[in-house]
């Protein structure tokens, strides 16, 4: 395109959406729009340009977008992240052609038609950072962006928001991958003021949504003042991922992944959080049942980087579990290591009758609950390497409490309040 060329014309061209008699009047193929709240192309059509004799970069992406729309939501996802500040505010797109509109608090949540692109809509959002936005068919349905980098929930369900909130807020970072692992998404709960420490959380999916399918954490009405939450979403390989050695279950071995998992959490996710947030001088990590077994192994694999570690239930007999499995617990991985500078917080709830009748070193042979036993042995043995109840391992016993994300949910308050006392080095 020519410097000279109006971006009106080009981007109409560019999305093969003029009409038959008519290139200068864009993509506007789905009506028009709220002058005070929604622009399109013609809000550029000016100057087209960025003023150095290049595409502006609301025509830039949405040429992507054109040429490979999956492409350009995943790289501007990764980078920018959506919806994407442009020259004349926020471009928002969605790919759901059904979501004819925008709404949000720019248009006193009156529905705005979008423009229509190759496979496509779109739209140019004039609004302050942090408004809250939705698509609709204009009608009964509405439906959060799914690919908005800052998010949240109400009554009705998720909600997505411009960029640049100041408050508290959730933000999320899509495909994150490395180490050899598979892609995920990471969720970061960001504080109002400075954060001065960091927890990294496992199950991401479950911590901060309130209609999680196992229910949800809630975690982030929780946090204390000055504490940044990473939560990192499991995967398909989340058994393999969260054992740091294999077992047997009754269908041969599976596991043993941990230290691949470790490597990802310790350079990838550590590495997105400093180079986009800063990471806070007191590191954490935290997870329950396999998430509080690798959550352990992480803190193991990097000595005198994580301050705080904190398993709820942990399944911490792995490697022993199946029918004349002895590979490594973590109770011998920490006995080999022994004693460590890293806080360590173990519950469970449950309780019962511990036992170890096959004589495989492991207390799993009663009728003990929600890995009560194992829980209650390891924390035995911590002792015996040197650390102390109340300066360096807190435990907590919930009776009967079953092993679900409820039972967790309710007494997560316990290491996060740990966590916040942890002095900064």
């Amino acid at each position: 395109m020519s410097p000279k060329t109006p971006l009106a014309q080009f981007l109409c061209v560019a999305l093969g959406a003029c009409g038959a008699n008519d290139t200068s009047q864009g993509a506007a193929g789905s009506g028009g729009s709220s002058a005070n709240a929604v622009g399109s192309q013609e809000s550029s059509a000016s100057t087209g340009t960025n003023g150095t004799g290049g595409l502006s970069k609301l025509a830039v992406l949405l040429q992507e977008l054109n040429e490979n729309t999956s492409k350009a939501l995943q790289t501007q996802g990764s980078q920018g992240g959506w919806p994407a500040p442009v020259e004349d505010g926020y471009l928002v797109v969605s790919t759901n052609l059904a979501q004819t509109n925008v709404a949000g608090d720019f248009s006193d949540w009156q529905p705005t038609n979008m423009a229509l692109g190759k496979g496509f809509r779109w739209a140019v959002v004039k609004a302050a950072p942090a408004s809250r936005y939705k698509f609709t068919d204009g009608a009964k349905n509405w439906n959060a962006d799914p690919w908005s980098r800052v998010y949240g929930y109400d009554d009705n369900g998720e909600m997505s928001f411009l960029q640049g909130s100041s408050d508290a807020h959730l933000e999320r970072h899509f495909a994150v991958e490395g180490a050899g692992l598979g892609p995920r998404t990471v969720r970061i709960w960001l504080p109002k003021l400075k954060a001065t420490r960091v927890l990294y959380v496992q199950d991401g999916q479950n911590l901060f949504d309130p209609e999680a399918p196992w229910g949800g954490w809630n975690l982030a009405s929780v946090a204390p003042s000055g504490v940044m939450l990473v939560g990192i979403d499991n995967s398909a390989a989340r058994m393999d991922e969260y054992t740091h050695v294999p077992d047997d279950l009754g269908d041969g071995p599976t596991g043993g992944h941990a230290d691949a998992y470790a490597a990802f959490l310790n350079g990838t996710v550590r590495s997105l959080i400093a180079a986009r947030y800063g990471e806070p001088a007191i590191v954490g990590v935290m997870g329950s049942s396999l998430g509080g077994l690798v959550s352990l192994a992480v803190a193991d694999s990097a000595p005198g980087q994580y301050a705080f570690a904190a398993s709820l239930s942990g399944t911490l007999g792995w490697g022993s579990i199946g029918a004349g499995v002895h590979n490594e617990t973590m109770l011998q991985r920490y006995q080999q290591h022994g004693h460590r500078k890293t806080v360590l917080y173990v519950d469970a709830g449950g309780g019962g009758t511990c036992a170890d009748s096959d004589l495989d070193g492991t207390d799993d042979d009663g009728d003990g609950s929600d890995n009560f036993c194992e829980n209650f042995q390891f924390t035995k043995g911590l002792g015996k390497l040197g650390y102390t109840e109340g300066k360096d391992l807190f435990t907590f016993h919930e009776p009967g409490a079953p092993h679900n994300e409820a039972a967790w949910a309710a007494r997560v308050f316990h290491p996060l309040d740990v966590f916040a006392t942890i002095p900064t080095p």
